[in-house]
């Protein structure tokens, strides 16, 4: 079979769960990762003959995608901020939200030097990994419960050739954070409510880590009240504090913060026009 014919055949197997726009981004995705080729290159190949072998490789994957899993997983790899970031079934596959975290961060630090960064529940280190890499010779850290998420962060780090110190820490705990003098913390904690399941899709539920991912329906705010009462003495005067969030209950964090003394509090909207973030000020 040609590669037409192959990409063809595929994205009609992938239409009906996908749609059309996302199946073509998945051929594409899928003749990058076995081929090495470009969009470019499969419009220039597209009437070569392709191998048996190479033609099995493509069915298996399609086969794993319509069993819902992510191509993130089965690639083990995805982009974020420019990075190229291992991934598994240990972390959650970084979304393009975070990475608007990530230039907020960036853009409010206004090129200073040497400041130091705590990344709290930092799972495939994504974050830690973009800020060490972009902000202006920092010192960063990063903590995750998982000893599993913390293995992938280290090496995502060493594959990069990125400097984070990364230490296994429950926020939930009453052990303290690895240092009270961090000129910034952020943290995008597990956030979702239990009640939230029933409308989330099957690559999430089935094949993202659940640890890292929901909150009881009777405590959304479990993690950022552990995490805010912990960065009250660990932030410097002036620190910032920088959260993801469930857009759901931004207005109940708003008040959780003020009630901790936090100051400067901004509500951040993202790309999709949903409250997403929250930033506050340290005024100790």
């Amino acid at each position: 079979m040609t590669l037409r014919e192959i990409t063809r055949n595929a994205i009609t197997r992938l239409t009906p769960l996908y749609g059309s726009g996302e199946a073509q981004w998945l051929m594409r995705l899928i003749w990058y990762h076995i081929k090495g080729y470009s969009q470019t290159d499969t419009i220039l190949k597209a009437a070569d003959e392709v191998s048996d072998f190479i033609a099995w490789k493509i069915d298996a994957v399609i086969d794993r995608l319509m069993n819902h899993e992510p191509i993130q997983y089965i690639f083990g790899t995805t982009t974020f901020y420019g990075l190229t970031i291992g991934v598994n079934p240990s972390v959650l596959i970084p979304r393009p939200e975070t990475e608007q975290l990530v230039e907020t961060i960036i853009n409010q630090a206004n090129r200073k030097a040497d400041l130091r960064v705590l990344d709290i529940c930092t799972g495939s280190g994504c974050i830690a990994l973009a800020l060490a890499r972009n902000l202006l010779f920092p010192t960063v850290t990063a903590t995750d419960i998982s000893p599993e998420a913390l293995a992938t962060a280290r090496e995502n780090a060493r594959a990069l050739r990125v400097k984070v110190d990364f230490h296994e820490s429950d926020i939930l705990s009453s052990t303290p954070l690895p240092s009270d003098s961090f000129d910034i913390i952020v943290s995008n904690p597990p956030y979702i409510a239990e009640e939230e399941r029933k409308d989330m899709s099957s690559n999430v539920l089935d094949y993202e880590p659940h640890l890292a991912l929901f909150v009881p329906d009777n405590d959304p705010l479990l993690f950022y009240r552990a995490i805010a009462a912990k960065a009250t003495s660990a932030l410097t005067a002036g620190g910032k504090l920088y959260f993801e969030i469930n857009p759901r209950f931004h207005s109940q964090l708003v008040k959780l913060l003020e009630q901790d003394g936090f100051s400067r509090i901004t509500v951040i909207r993202d790309s999709f026009g949903a409250q997403r973030f929250i930033t506050a000020v340290n005024p100790r």
